[in-house]
């Protein structure tokens, strides 16, 4: 059996868990949660971090960007990075956009800030850094709708390794029901049609104790 170390709302898990089932490969989900470093988990990625994949024969895979691009090379089809040279550097363009500037500006801040300080009892959520993290989030937006209106998926014509690590990231920001969806229609349409992918709806039965999500975030017609 393959495994899959993650933590539920840690967005590049869930770029893997719907980078899995995008190419219909079976895998078990094994918990981690921030701060514990697990030993179990200290020897698959000595650095303690999650997402971490355990083939069928053992073999240990960490990162998300190094995992994805394994799945593609080992699984090609359906192609998540392109078929083209010049689609796969805009893929990968669009994918380090949201894994490090939308990480970096939003929803690490507002998942440290919400969600990791209380479960490792690490002081109060800075609201400070929230409202940056929201003026920032509404940034993005524009970018999404922008590249929405004129692109069939954000990276071109086909739903592609872009469209996932954005939802991923948003998915994150929407459980913790920070995002303003009425202010953005145009993101919201092209969100609609990922949450709608049978790849995508385990990730709406999430559920973190203590923590809920808003009523819409499982609702498909949001």
């Amino acid at each position: 059996m393959r495994y899959l170390h993650h933590f539920c709302l840690q967005p590049f898990c869930r770029t893997l868990r719907i980078v899995l089932r995008e190419k219909d490969l079976d895998f078990e989900l094994v918990e981690e949660r921030p701060g514990e470093r697990r030993e179990e988990l200290l020897r698959l990625n000595p650095s303690g971090e999650v997402p971490v994949l355990v083939e069928p024969d053992g073999t240990a895979y960490a990162d998300c960007q190094a995992i994805v691009e394994y799945l593609d090379e080992i699984y090609p089809e359906p192609s998540l990075i392109g078929r083209s040279a010049g689609a796969r550097a805009e893929i990968r363009r669009l994918a380090a956009w949201f894994d490090r500037k939308f990480d970096r500006e939003v929803s690490s801040r507002l998942l440290d800030e919400k969600i990791v300080k209380r479960m490792v009892r690490n002081g109060q959520p800075d609201s400070n850094a929230i409202r940056i993290a929201g003026a920032n989030l509404s940034i993005h937006l524009e970018y999404i709708a922008w590249l929405a209106d004129r692109r069939t998926w954000l990276g071109g014509e086909h739903f592609s390794l872009a469209d996932i690590a954005a939802a991923a990231h948003l998915s994150i920001v929407d459980y913790l029901g920070d995002i303003p969806w009425e202010r953005h229609p145009e993101a919201k349409d092209w969100y609609a049609r990922v949450k709608s992918r049978p790849s995508f709806r385990p990730l709406l039965a999430d559920h973190l104790p203590g923590a809920p999500p808003p009523a819409h975030y499982a609702d498909l017609d949001f």
